[in-house]
């Protein structure tokens, strides 16, 4: 049976299990909107910035592990994708970015609205297409989903020009999907296993670093289980906390530039390194040239180009981070390492008031995460932007599970927090969202709180309030002798702009007022926006310097150290 490119499209999001759509339209792409109402499987929820549907795709992928999917028309409606495209690829996001063009005797003529984003995005997708024939559309589709969700995940965008929407064609399904050249999971090598297996065995200091790639590959209980085995303390990238549970004996946290003085000094003192599903980038492991140069590498990535691109890897293990430790699980030995947990365990003790909540009477970001954290369960999901906050959020909030944090790490896109609340409340719509915002990043996407309202999101929005872009001031104190420049922040009156947009706004100045204010917000059925007028000028510490080793992680100075509560 014919039918338009439009329809072809919509059933193709059917079959690949696309439900929900964040789109904004536009003249290129009505034809396929025109055709929406008769698609009623596929919920289009219209956004009020394109960069926001790419955001709020994003988030729906991480929060459900489904395939997200964003869509656009041409020129400006394409170009506002980009910045949510990369955040998605830098963190391996699956994701459908689909974007309407001119017509194809307009295309390379310069036609309105015409832009060469298939050109433009090639850098910053897994694969893209320029769908030239409607009886292409649905083999495209179906391919662009499975690249999009097999192997190392990540972006996929297809563009259709305008005419393309209008043409008939068969709608034919592929009964399968074989691309020459890409092996979507590769074969693990007994080789490589034993040669891990055997270098672990022989390890008196071993420590994992478990990354995104645990929880992308759904191998969280393999992940407890092989630490378990091994006696293996075990490290959280940013986007890896919740791989294991925060409370678990062996789990000591996020490493980094913010990441605790134990997990620091640990990394950098283990004769053994385990990395599982990560990049082995700067933010978590310093200065490349001294981060632990007489340890043993074994890093376990589906990813080929990841092994030995920052760090000389001793035994790389290609390979779905579950499969690779599946197969690794039964060819290691039991172990403990009694001493060398508790020489970590001595390190976080001696050094508890480095990470601590601010016990004096100033309303501290840190103070608010903590109280979100402990007046929640364990089934909510924490969303931020990026900045002091996001540290914050990752050093006093509790992460049990994957899926529950969800910020932007590689790319560090502020302005995600807004839209990718909204993203994770529409693939979770039974889960308490609270979304950590900082005040500068609040601003950039805003808009998005007409979409809560108009879709009923129940989005809890927490502003942190410091009249300041914290991050980039702390480095001006630090670093630049106190000289601030364009750093200090004039605010609307949040409370008004709540009312504006018929949500309710709760303002907190004051510690006391905290937990009644969180308490207030949970039992709010609509979407909730919350001031924090929290301290100008407070820093994030622990820290590791730009382009140091986490051997010199520097700690609150002595004034600023708090007694760990």
């Amino acid at each position: 049976m014919k039918m338009s490119g439009a329809d072809i499209v919509l059933e193709s999001l059917k079959k690949i299990g696309i439900d929900v759509v964040f789109g904004y339209p536009g003249g290129v792409v009505l034809p396929l909107y025109d055709r929406f109402p008769s698609h009623p499987e596929v919920r289009h929820i219209l956004v009020r910035h394109e960069q926001a549907g790419g955001h709020a795709a994003d988030a729906y992928a991480r929060a459900t592990g489904r395939l997200g999917c964003a869509l656009a028309t041409s020129g400006p409606g394409a170009t506002n994708l980009v910045t949510a495209i990369t955040n998605a690829m830098m963190d391996s996001v699956p994701t459908l970015f689909i974007t309407g063009n001119v017509g194809r005797n307009l295309l390379g003529k310069d036609g309105f609205q015409e832009a060469d984003i298939t050109g433009i995005t090639t850098p910053i997708v897994k694969h893209n297409y320029l769908v030239m024939r409607a009886q292409d559309l649905a083999y495209t589709f179906a391919e662009a989903a499975y690249i999009a969700q097999t192997g190392r995940p990540g972006p996929v965008h297809i563009d259709i020009p305008k005419d393309v929407f209008t043409d008939e064609a068969e709608f034919e399904w592929p009964e399968q999907i074989s691309i020459r050249g890409y092996v979507a999971s590769p074969r693990i090598d007994p080789a490589h296993i034993a040669r891990a297996a055997a270098l672990i065995d022989a390890a008196e200091r071993p420590i994992i670093i478990a990354g995104h790639g645990v929880i992308l590959a759904n191998a969280s209980d393999e992940l407890r289980q092989f630490a378990e085995k091994t006696g293996t303390p075990v490290l959280n990238t940013l986007l890896g906390l919740g791989s294991i549970r925060g409370d678990h004996a062996l789990s000591y946290g996020m490493l980094g530039m913010h990441g605790s003085y134990e997990a620091n000094h640990a990394a950098s003192t283990a004769d053994v390194i385990i990395g599982i599903g990560n990049r082995m980038d700067d933010r978590a492991l310093g200065r490349f040239a001294d981060f632990n140069p007489t340890a043993s590498i074994v890093h376990i990535d589906i990813d080929a180009a990841e092994h030995g691109k920052n760090i000389n890897t001793v035994a790389p293990i290609l390979g779905d981070a579950k499969r690779a430790l599946e197969a690794l699980i039964p060819a290691v030995r039991q172990n403990t390492h009694v001493e060398w947990v508790r020489w970590i365990d001595d390190l976080r003790s001696e050094h508890a008031h480095s990470m601590a909540v601010p016990s004096g009477p100033e309303l501290s970001v840190q103070y608010v995460c903590d109280r979100i954290s402990a007046l929640n369960s364990d089934d909510v999901v924490i969303v931020t932007g990026v900045g002091q906050h996001q540290m914050w959020a990752a050093q006093h909030m509790k992460f049990t599970h994957p899926h529950q944090l969800i910020t932007s790490g590689g790319l560090g896109t502020m302005g995600f927090e807004v839209p990718a609340a909204m993203g994770a409340q529409v693939g979770r719509p039974d889960a308490t969202v609270w979304s950590i915002c900082g005040d500068g990043g609040f601003q950039m996407t805003m808009q998005e709180l007409a979409t809560l309202v108009d879709e009923h999101l129940p989005v809890k929005l927490a502003i942190m309030n410091n009249g300041y872009l914290g991050m980039v001031r702390q480095w001006q104190e630090l670093f630049y002798k106190d000289n601030y420049v364009s750093v200090a922040m004039s605010q609307p009156d949040f409370m008004k702009l709540a009312d504006a947009y018929g949500i309710l706004g709760i303002r907190v100045t004051d510690k006391d007022q905290v937990e009644a204010a969180i308490r207030e917000a949970n039992a709010h059925p609509g979407p909730v926006l919350l001031d924090f007028q929290v301290e100008a000028e407070g820093n994030v510490w622990p820290m590791v310097p730009a382009g140091a080793s986490l051997l010199e992680t520097v700690e609150a100075p002595r004034d600023q150290q708090e007694v760990a509560r």
